[in-house]
């Protein structure tokens, strides 16, 4: 047993991260990880104006640590780090508009990213550390990812919930400076309380459990700082992670790769340019190409058929969506609004747009599908959450289009000046101006040099 715990998956990962020097970091990988820092703080800013986020505000101010050194988005109140992670998660997820991974299919930056900033804020670190723990953080989340050949994301199981403890731990771990044994007790705790369900799609819960997920990492790391321990085979055991999340499967050798194979640039992360579920962005792209490249009026439609693989329909459950929750899993609010509202934007998250006559009659004349295509597991591979899309006009004419990644997948990234513009259009929603968030964005890209995370808040 001894041997196998020592060469366990976890313990693998705890020796890498603890292992590596800051000059083992590549450049570009490093500078992923400073565009992921930014563009999730620029969605926790617009998140914290969300109901849910408010509800998680409240919970710490009815605690008794209700102020410390790590600030809360959207307010000038601080908190400790393990109340900073859970607050911030929520933020950074309550509009479904942070970065997405297919190691995984996980929502990695918005758990990563608050729970590294809360635990980098207590100790006081630099920027240059918390850069270094974002990377080893997601990479230790992502490579699990691999590991799991998201097997049980496809059973069910929200892969944020159940993956993002083990980023945020490792992010927590490497700023505490916890050495191998701790980090790997760490990691155990983390896996061994992981959970959360896809039933939480279209509710506040989702939100609520990626807050959740980066708490759980940070608390797992101070436990195992403190003396605790935890189950170093909590991926491999028989009643592990792999035999109860993921029907057995698991493959252990992709943690040889840590350091070699960067998931940051392989296969990277999706930023959204839009703030609804990934899996409407493709098909969204795909019709309004159409309707540029033709000059279609919104009026010539008469339906939009939309093939895409089955994780897509599984994931966009709203048809005709009442709440801005349900309208971020829905195809046919993301279309329409693309189409009559050249969105959807923040903005168009509310319910009087969601609840617009012509909006709604628009969503009527959307609809999904998944055809036999879909089976090839080449092409699930290549375009996961892809889209061919059929316009069928009041002529009889129709259009069609394809597309096997959105704009802002890692293949086709956004711009710097759409980063920019998504980045000063949360600030600006979170109640910050342009100048002001200009500055913000200076002080970010400036990271490495940082002397004090501290310095971040109040954003």
């Amino acid at each position: 047993m001894a041997a196998i715990l020592e060469d366990s998956a976890i313990t693998r990962m705890a020796r890498w991260l603890v292992e590596l020097a800051p000059g083992e970091i590549p450049a570009h990988i490093g500078e992923i990880a400073r565009h992921s820092l930014i563009d999730t703080l620029g969605v926790m800013t617009a998140g914290a104006m969300v109901p849910v986020s408010a509800h998680a505000r409240a919970l710490v101010g009815n605690s008794t640590g209700s102020t410390g050194p790590c600030g809360l988005a959207g307010t000038a109140q601080r908190s400790d780090a393990r109340q900073a992670a859970m607050v911030n998660g929520v933020a950074a997820h309550a509009l479904d508009f942070d970065d997405n991974c297919y190691a995984g299919f996980v929502h990695g930056s918005a758990v990563i990213v608050p729970a590294a900033l809360a635990v980098a804020q207590q100790v006081d670190a630099d920027g240059a550390a918390l850069l270094a723990a974002l990377v080893v953080g997601a990479e230790c989340q992502y490579t699990l990812g691999l590991a799991t050949a998201n097997v049980l994301y496809q059973r069910g199981w929200w892969s944020s919930g159940v993956l993002g403890p083990v980023g945020a731990c490792a992010a927590a771990a490497r700023l505490l400076q916890l050495d191998a044994a701790q980090t790997a007790a760490a990691l155990g705790l983390a896996v061994a309380g992981a959970a959360g369900l896809k039933a939480c799609f279209g509710s506040d819960a989702k939100a609520c459990l990626a807050g959740r997920a980066a708490e759980a990492g940070v608390s797992a790391a101070l436990l195992a700082q403190a003396g605790a321990s935890g189950p170093l085979d909590a991926l491999e055991h028989r009643y592990g992670l792999a035999s109860l999340f993921n029907e057995g499967h698991f493959d252990a050798s992709v943690f040889d790769a840590l350091g070699r194979r960067w998931t940051l640039e392989d296969p990277g992360l999706d930023v959204k340019r839009i703030p609804v579920c990934m899996s409407s962005h493709a098909a969204v792209d795909v019709v309004m190409d159409l309707v540029r490249q033709h000059g279609i009026a919104v009026d010539e439609i008469a339906a939009i058929c939309c093939d895409v693989p089955p994780i897509v329909i599984a994931n966009l459950i709203h048809d005709q969506p009442l709440t801005p929750q349900q309208a971020q899993f829905s195809m046919p609010f993301a279309i329409a609004a693309a189409l009559l509202l050249d969105g959807p934007a923040l903005a168009h998250l509310v319910p009087e747009v969601i609840g617009e006559p012509r909006l709604r009659a628009l969503m009527t004349r959307v609809s999904m599908r998944s055809d036999g295509r879909w089976d090839d597991p080449v092409l699930r591979a290549r375009a996961p959450e892809g889209a061919c899309v059929e316009l069928r006009l009041q002529d009889g004419r129709v259009l069609q289009g394809r597309r096997d990644a959105a704009r802002g997948a890692a293949r086709e990234p956004l711009s710097a000046t759409q980063r920019e513009a998504k980045f000063l259009a949360c600030l600006h929603h979170g109640g910050i101006n342009d100048e002001q968030g200009r500055q913000r964005l200076a002080q970010l890209e400036a990271l490495s040099s940082l002397t004090q995370v501290r310095t971040l808040f109040p954003f």
